[in-house]
């Protein structure tokens, strides 16, 4: 991929919603280059789609949790698979270490928070949780 290629996908992940004309004028060139590019890192499978950014105000209401998983190596698609069920679990990440999945989750309040991590713990197939409440980000690409 060229470094042309990965500046449009670096303005697309900032505003997935920016017109072409936008796009053109901040990376220096042709609306009819960056809709070519966009076409072929589309047809390519580089670019699946695009999403929602939701706002700093809502996204500071939300409770955020890394919740790190031990499970049975023979249930692990199970895991996954019931994991995936939870509206609240927005990434899971298989590890290497002394875990074996790192769940991201987001719940409306504390309380339904301790409840998800609950249900999470007694999926069946999950052995051992450890759950790190998130204070704050950072940097957000």
């Amino acid at each position: 991929m060229s470094n042309a290629d990965q500046a449009l996908i670096a303005l697309l992940r900032e505003n997935a919603r920016a017109s072409t004309a936008e796009l053109a004028r901040r990376l220096g060139v042709s609306r009819t280059t960056v809709q070519s590019r966009i076409d072929r890192l589309e047809a390519r499978g580089i670019i699946t789609g695009y999403g929602v950014r939701l706002s700093p105000e809502y996204e500071q209401g939300l409770v955020r949790a890394h919740v790190l998983l031990t499970v049975t190596p023979k249930l692990a698609d199970k895991v996954v698979r019931s994991l995936k069920a939870l509206s609240s679990v927005r990434t899971l990440h298989s590890v290497s270490g002394s875990f074996d999945m790192i769940v991201i989750v987001e719940s409306p309040s504390i309380s339904d928070l301790d409840g998800l991590l609950d249900e999470i713990g007694a999926l069946e197939g999950v052995e051992r949780t450890l759950s790190s409440i998130v204070l704050s980000t950072r940097i957000d690409r």
